[in-house]
């Protein structure tokens, strides 16, 4: 049992070893932060303005698809990113509701108290709307949103993040006074796919998005003039040089409804890289010539294999040092084992993208909230294993152990933890196999791994693509569950 000893020491060596490489260097935190919504459109302006304030020789890092507006707001006020693009209609409905703003001067000095300042517009209106396939709409003699009131047996299908806003279906529903028997969440870029094969009758549109006349969907006419303008243009915290400054304007009015279109175009439909078309556009419509790097499948697998890595083997290797120990606690002080047990339980039915999200205030965006979560998660199973594992050993033996007037700090290390073992190893099996499993959604907070081809297979409707991060991830379960059974043998 002396090598039981080394356990600990072998994963706290291993940890240091793990964050240490981790590290980022000092100089990269000073670049501008570029943050950019789930959806292409967010993607492919965050990819100009990277390469912009490139070509004006200022560092830049992008963080992409972070998520919905309210992380990428949080991520701006605390200074984890720098800036992205928004949509004046969303800042005046969702970000800045009930200020009552009415125009442009009052929203560009409410955010000026922010601290944050804002472009003029970039020169595209990307106002949302409400679609269905045109042979449908036609044959039921829809044509406004108000004529959906005669047709509660649709089924609607709305983005997530439309399905909570003000100005979106909560409003949508209450001014039009709608009610349909169906209406179902789900991402963006699928709905298309769900319009396409009839399972859903009526979307919600970006009125930028090519897949209106890629599907040849009818536009429902907005009669109530419900949704307001959304002017595409850039926030960005007070303080950045003068130069990403100039790199950041220069897109003002700059952009035109039917060149942003061909944009999305030339990624969704088209398969182009999102980098890729944006650097065609800076060249062709700034003469800039800007440079970016296209990898290959195995450096993207390798890159997002190291990721994933780094964010399961410190949650995990962390969750196994303190685990045991409250395992232990558990057992030995009777009062506490309600308290511990619980506590770790509680952690486990909290929803893992909500975990995610309420770590962002506290750690920011990237890897450390993510591992933060991973860390939470992977407790309960370690926690009620070791416990259980002590708990189970038969009375007989802990009273022969006792009547030999052995300490109870040698009954623990000699008896008790290694009787256990079987068990604590197979709560860290778990906990492992779960750890991998929940890890990829951590690209949701900028923290990468295999989520990372997953969320842009799901944003532009690539099978391949969400395979790639799929099938590692998969794999590396089992190689981690193998992994531990090997030495769960070695050592019993």
């Amino acid at each position: 049992m002396k090598k039981l000893k080394w356990i600990p020491a072998i994963i706290l060596l291993f940890v240091v070893l793990v964050s240490y490489a981790g590290v980022r260097p000092t100089a990269a935190q000073q670049s501008a932060k570029i943050g950019t919504k789930a959806f292409t459109e967010s993607v492919i302006l965050g990819e100009l303005l990277e390469q912009s304030i490139e070509s004006e020789g200022a560092d830049a890092d992008l963080y992409k698809q972070l998520g919905g507006t309210r992380i990428l707001w949080s991520a701006l006020l605390s200074g984890e990113i720098d800036l992205y693009p928004d949509y004046t209609g969303t800042i005046i409905e969702e970000i800045l509701a009930g200020q009552d703003i009415s125009d442009a001067g009052e929203l560009r000095q409410t955010l000026r108290d922010l601290g944050i300042r804002m472009t003029r517009p970039l020169g595209f209106n990307n106002t949302y709307a409400l679609g269905m396939k045109r042979e449908k709409a036609e044959r039921l003699g829809i044509e406004t949103i108000s004529d959906l009131r005669d047709h509660p047996e649709l089924t609607f299908g709305f983005s997530n993040e439309f399905m909570d806003r003000r100005d979106g279906w909560p409003g949508i529903q209450s001014e039009y006074r709608l009610n349909p028997r169906r209406v179902n969440g789900l991402e963006h870029a699928l709905a298309y796919r769900g319009l396409e094969s009839g399972s859903i009758d009526v979307i919600d549109l970006y009125s930028t998005d090519p897949e209106i006349e890629y599907y040849d969907l009818a536009i429902l006419e907005d009669d109530l003039n419900f949704f307001p303008d959304y002017e595409a243009v850039v926030l960005y915290r007070e303080g950045l040089d003068d130069e990403i400054v100039s790199a950041i304007t220069r897109f003002e009015g700059a952009i035109s409804q039917r060149d942003m279109i061909a944009m999305n175009k030339r990624v969704k439909i088209d398969r182009l890289a999102d980098d890729a078309t944006a650097s065609a556009y800076l060249r062709d419509t700034f003469q800039i010539e800007s440079e970016f790097s296209t990898s290959g499948f195995t450096e993207r697998l390798l890159r997002h294999t190291v990721d994933h890595l780094y964010l399961v083997v410190i949650s995990l290797g962390l969750a196994i040092l303190v685990s045991i120990p409250l395992g232990i606690l558990a057992v030995k002080v009777s009062w506490l084992e309600t308290a511990v047990l619980g506590s770790v339980g509680i952690m486990q039915t909290i929803p893992s993208l909500a975990l995610l999200v309420f770590m962002i205030p506290i750690f920011g965006i990237g890897a450390l909230p993510a591992m933060a979560a991973l860390f939470l998660y992977s407790l309960l199973p370690i926690v009620r294993n070791t416990h259980a594992g002590i708990k189970a050993i038969p009375t007989p033996v802990m009273e022969s152990a006792r009547a030999l007037g052995l300490p109870d700090s040698l009954i623990l290390r000699k008896i008790e933890l290694p009787i256990a073992i079987p068990s604590i190893l197979a709560g860290i099996k778990t906990s492992a196999v779960i750890n991998v499993g929940v890890a990829t959604l951590g690209a949701l907070i900028g923290a990468g791994g295999y989520g990372q081809p997953i969320l842009t297979g799901i944003r532009l409707d690539s099978v391949p693509l969400i395979l790639e991060g799929a099938v590692p991830a998969a794999l590396l379960a089992l190689l981690v569950q193998g992994l531990f059974d090997l030495i769960e043998r070695k050592i019993t």
